[in-house]
C-alpha cells in the first residue's frame, strides 16, 4: 500500500514534466513555425527578430513550467519548496535575460540599417547593448533573492573612480570608440587611409580597438585613440563613387586632337564593358605639361568604388596601348636632346 502510494504520488509530478516538454516542443515546431512564416510575409523587421529570439528558448520555458508544477504536487517541506522555487525563478529571469540581450541587438541593428547616415552595427554597440540588459538582469535577480541591491550601487559608484583612474588607457579608447561611431565619418565598409600609411577597409570597432583590413587581407589593429586622432582620407565619403585619374604622354609629333579623341573612345568602352565603370560617366582628358620628351595629360574615368579602379586602369592602359598602336601614336621613350656648339 505503501509503495502503491509513492508511485501515485509521482505520477503526477512526471506527467507535469513529460507534458511541460511535449508542450514546447509543440509550440516550437507547430505555432512558432507558422509564426515565422507569417513574419517573413510583413515588412516590418521585429516581428522576425522576436522569433528568432525565443527559437530554442520556448521549449526550456515549458520544461521550467513542468518542474514547477511537479514541485507543487510533491511533498516536499517548504524550506525546500522555497529554495527550488528560488531557483527556478532566478534560471527563468537570466534566460530572459539573454533572450531581451537579443531582442535589443537585433532591435538596434534593424535601426542602423534602415536610417540613413547611421553607423552600422559595430561590436561595441553589441557589447554596451548586452551589459546594459544583463546589468538590469543581475539586479532583478539580486532583488529577487531579497538582497539590497541599493548600497551596492553606492559602493559600485565610489568605486567606479578608482576603476576609472586605474582604466585611463581603457576608458579613452572605450570614448574614442563611441566618437568615431557618433561622428558618422568612418564607418564598417568603409575604405580608408591613415596619415601613418595603413589603408583597408574598417571591418569592426570595438570597444578598444579599431580593425582594418587591408587588400592583401591583412588585419590592422589599430587603438581607438590613435584612430579619432589620425589624420584620415575615407573614400567612401561622401560617397563610394570616384575619379580614376591616369596620367598619359604623347610625342610631340602627335595630333593632339586625335589623341583627345582616340582616347575617350578607349575610355568610354571601358566604362561600358569593365565591371565597376560606371557607364554613363563620360569620360574626359586635360592636357597639362610640356615635358622633356612628351606632352602629358590626364584622363578622367569614374568607378564605383576604390577597390575597382585597379582593374580599370589595368584594362584602360592594355586597350589604349592596343589602339594607339593601330593609329601611329607614339608613346615616347624618355629622351633628352643635347646641342653641341664649338667655342670660336
Amino acid at each position: 500500500m505503501t509503495e502503491s502510494l509513492k508511485i501515485t504520488q509521482l505520477i503526477l509530478p512526471l506527467a507535469f514534466l513529460i507534458g511541460g516538454f511535449v508542450a514546447g516542443l509543440i509550440f516550437e515546431k507547430i505555432i512558432l513555425t507558422k509564426l515565422k512564416k507569417m513574419a517573413e510575409k510583413t515588412k516590418w523587421e521585429g516581428d522576425e527578430i522576436l522569433i528568432a529570439a525565443l527559437r530554442g528558448k520556448t521549449i526550456f520555458w515549458f520544461v521550467i513550467a513542468g518542474i514547477y508544477g511537479a514541485i507543487l504536487n510533491m511533498p516536499l517541506s517548504p524550506n525546500i519548496f522555497n529554495t527550488l522555487k528560488k531557483i527556478l525563478l532566478i534560471i527563468v529571469v537570466a534566460s530572459m535575460t539573454l533572450v531581451l540581450a537579443k531582442i535589443a541587438v537585433g532591435f538596434v541593428d534593424s535601426y542602423t540599417r534602415r536610417v540613413k547616415g547611421v553607423s552600422p552595427l559595430t561590436s561595441i554597440f553589441t557589447n554596451l547593448t548586452n551589459i546594459v540588459v544583463f546589468v538590469v538582469g543581475m539586479l532583478i535577480i539580486l532583488q529577487t533573492l531579497g538582497i539590497a541591491i541599493t548600497p551596492m550601487l553606492t559602493a559600485l559608484g565610489v568605486g567606479g573612480l578608482a576603476v576609472a583612474l586605474a582604466l585611463q588607457d581603457t576608458l579613452s579608447n572605450l570614448f574614442s570608440g563611441l566618437h568615431i561611431i557618433a561622428s558618422r565619418q568612418v564607418r564598417p565598409g568603409d575604405y580608408v587611409e591613415l596619415d601613418s600609411g595603413e589603408r583597408g577597409y574598417v571591418t569592426d570597432i570595438a570597444w578598444r580597438n579599431t580593425t582594418i583590413r587591408a587588400l592583401p587581407n591583412n588585419m590592422i589593429i589599430v587603438p581607438n585613440s590613435k584612430m579619432a586622432s589620425a589624420i584620415i582620407t575615407n573614400y567612401c565619403q561622401p560617397e563610394k563613387e570616384m575619379s580614376v585619374l591616369i596620367q598619359v604622354g604623347v610625342s610631340y609629333d602627335s595630333d593632339l586632337e586625335q589623341v583627345e579623341r582616340i582616347t575617350i573612345e578607349v575610355a568610354k568602352e571601358v566604362m561600358r564593358e569593365i565591371e565597376g565603370g560606371i557607364s554613363e560617366f563620360e569620360p574626359f582628358i586635360r592636357y597639362h605639361t610640356f615635358d622633356d620628351f612628351s606632352i602629358n595629360f590626364t584622363v578622367i574615368l569614374r568607378t564605383r568604388e576604390f577597390i575597382n579602379q585597379y582593374i580599370i586602369k589595368h584594362e584602360f592602359i592594355k586597350k589604349l596601348h592596343e589602339r594607339y598602336k593601330k593609329e601611329d601614336i607614339d608613346i615616347p621613350f624618355p629622351i633628352r636632346t643635347v646641342y653641341m656648339q664649338e667655342e670660336k
